[in-house]
């Protein structure tokens, strides 16, 4: 039986995952066994310095983190060796880089589980479906441009009748200097 200690230290770990969730946009559940030291180090900087924080927790503590968070149908996907990153900051960093890890490394067992998004749980392949939507400032700048095109055809339309009623004007002041 654990010490109350050890039981406090738990529930404190749930309560801060928990919080974590709540806030994250995103969030992904990995199989991590088969990775190296080497290349887990490497991995845990890309998603640090992509904004996205990466644990190795316990699955009953993740399970008890979901349930309190209201992230509910991810205890499936608890077992074996389980690794989460999540980010408050964006959807698509940790998706990118541990699709890019499987592409480059697809003789290990290292594999995406499934994950959350905005609190609800999806499968693994709604997760590498976001990893391939491009970055926020493209989907942003395809919409803008989206909405540029209409307002610049207008304006092309506008330019062409000012332009056909000059040329009309100019033409009839010459029929009448002639």
């Amino acid at each position: 039986m654990p010490s109350e200690k050890i039981l406090e230290q738990k529930k404190q770990q749930v309560s801060e995952l928990c919080e974590a969730f709540k806030a994250a946009n995103v969030g992904v559940l990995v199989n991590y066994s088969g990775i190296s030291v080497e290349k887990d180090t490497k991995l845990r900087k890309q998603l640090r310095e992509a904004g996205c924080e990466y644990k190795v927790v316990k699955n009953t503590l993740l399970s008890r983190a979901f349930k309190e968070a209201g992230i509910d149908g991810l205890d499936q996907y608890l077992s074996g060796s389980t690794a989460i990153a999540y980010s408050d900051k964006g959807y698509t960093e940790a998706p990118k880089i541990f699709a890019d890890y499987v592409k480059a490394n697809p003789n290990t067992d290292f594999a995406v589980k499934a994950g959350f998004i905005d609190g609800g749980a999806v499968d693994a392949a709604s997760i590498e479906r976001l990893a391939k939507l491009p970055p926020k400032e493209v989907l942003v700048a395809q919409v803008l441009g989206g909405l540029n095109g209409p307002i610049q055809g207008f304006a092309n339309v506008c330019s062409g009748v000012m332009r056909g009623l000059v040329i009309a004007l100019n033409a009839i002041a010459e029929k009448q200097s002639a």
